[in-house]
């Protein structure tokens, strides 16, 4: 199921995983997933017509990217909140450790980096 490698990069010893090759051996079972693939397929038209009818899409995507950044960090342990990250975005002193909104604010730099490299 995947092995380690082990080199040498500008005079540092580093290791990497390196997984199985695909298709895997035995091949995946993905019979149980039908019904979340379609319940995924619905919910991803449902958010298409919703763009379809706003006036502008970059305000959806304003909230959308930093709520996603906000439950991304606290995972990670952040205390920050969406109104924390808001105040900090507008120069004001946030409710929580200015280090915990700072995260949060990579996470939004991160999210944005990606989606322009996506675009």
């Amino acid at each position: 199921m995947g092995k380690f490698s082990v080199s040498v990069f500008d005079g540092e010893t580093v290791r990497a995983f390196l997984p199985p090759r695909l298709p895997p051996v035995p091949p995946l079972q993905l019979a149980g997933l039908q019904l979340v693939l379609e319940q995924a397929n619905q919910a991803l038209g449902r958010l298409d017509g919703i763009a379809s009818v706003i006036p502008d899409l970059s305000l959806f995507l304003y909230a959308y990217v930093r709520k996603e950044a906000v439950l991304s960090s606290q995972i990670e342990g952040t205390q920050s909140s969406l109104s924390d990250l808001l105040l900090f975005e507008n120069e004001a002193a946030p409710g929580v450790p200015l280090e915990d909104v700072q995260e949060v604010s990579n996470y939004v730099a991160a999210l944005n980096y990606g989606m322009e490299h996506i675009r």
